[in-house]
């Protein structure tokens, strides 16, 4: 179980529903396992390879135990020969193989390798949008059967907030007005454009994530913001509390979010069940996920980027409207009904 991005938000949400059915042993580190609250319902077995690793696969192959099922929640499986009577592996994107050409040659090598390995050894796949189920039909021409169970997210959690909201800005010194993006610094999350776009508005833009990336980080985000002079309206909040996150979706005016690929992408729904207006990308899963509650723009183009935060800014009727569409487009999602479908999905194996 790796907790970092989509991948542990995915595991953290689905297994509390797995516990009345199975007998679960998770494989990762115990210190980031520690406060899931019910992480005691659980077999631990310590995994601390560094993900992508050869010592990863090793380190697999020693410590997984006999068991009727082994699923992997990424394509990083074990490729050596382990006791497990069936196997299952949740897929999220091919992004790897999709912008192959962004790769160093041992990314490369890497990715068609592991991707393909995930596909040949598994008796099911799962993804998390049509849209990666077409994308990995068509990156490893597998015949084989997947199945599409969508991402959700944890409504007692991302909800409109209404107290201590002053409290939470001067503790993370928020500005009084900004947009927000919520994510990790990757190439792919397409932040160049985004501040590019906010270059000449009047508007700050607060990034909650990682400023260094989550293994690939783009190196290159901290120098545009120096050479762009754009440090005094733009605020990285380092580590936020999970807790506190809620929170700042309900102080931005709108969430941005113009990624150029996303196998699923959470967090503009997470904005629309805190009634954060969103503005996404008009590619990969994201029209999939947000259907007509969101304003759309082309990722590719830094002006369009920029005219939509304009109009969305300047145009109260429109933010109400997308406020509402977005509470009734999250209602299509529940990590419940996801998990119940992964049930179904375990129990059809044995």
């Amino acid at each position: 179980m790796h907790n970092a991005s989509g991948i542990g938000t995915y595991i953290k949400n689905i297994v509390p529903f797995l516990l009345s059915n199975f007998d679960i042993t998770l494989l990762g580190k115990k210190k980031e396992l520690h406060n899931y609250d019910w992480i005691n319902k659980v077999e631990i077995i310590e995994c601390s390879s560094n993900i992508y690793s050869i010592k990863e696969q090793f380190e697999l192959f020693k410590k997984i135990p006999k068991c009727d099922v082994f699923w992997s929640p990424h394509y990083n499986i074990p490729v050596l020969p382990i006791k497990a009577k069936k196997r299952i592996v949740t897929i999220h994107d091919v992004y790897h193989l999709a912008f192959y050409d962004t790769l160093n040659l041992k990314q490369k090598l890497y990715a068609k390798f592991m991707i393909n390995q995930a596909v040949s050894k598994s008796d099911i796949i799962l993804t998390v949008s049509e849209f990666s189920k077409n994308e990995i039909i068509k990156y490893t021409n597998t015949k084989k059967e997947i199945k599409v169970i969508y991402n959700a997210i944890n409504f007692n959690k991302f909800k409109v907030i209404n107290n201590n909201l002053e409290k939470l800005k001067n503790k993370y010194s928020l500005p009084n007005e900004f947009i927000l993006f919520v994510g990790n610094v990757k190439p792919h999350k397409n932040l160049k454009r985004l501040l590019l776009a906010i270059k000449d508005l009047d508007i700050n833009l607060v990034i909650v994530g990682k400023k260094d990336g989550f293994i690939t980080g783009d190196e290159s985000i901290k120098k545009l913001v120096t050479n762009a002079n754009l440090k005094g309206k733009v605020y990285f909040t380092g580590y936020v509390k999970d807790e506190d996150i809620p929170v700042i979706y309900n102080l931005a005016k709108l969430f941005v979010f113009p990624s150029l690929y996303e196998g699923f992408g959470i967090p503009p729904l997470e904005a629309q069940a805190c009634g954060c207006p969103v503005i996404v990308s008009n590619v990969a899963s994201l029209p999939e996920v947000c259907g007509d509650s969101a304003l759309y723009c082309n990722p590719y183009d830094v002006n369009d980027i920029k005219e939509k935060i304009e109009v969305l800014l300047n145009n109260e009727q429109l933010r109400e409207e997308l406020i509402q569409k977005g509470f009734e487009n999250i209602k299509r999602f529940s990590w419940e009904k996801s998990a119940k479908k992964i049930i179904d999905v375990i129990e059809g194996l044995k």
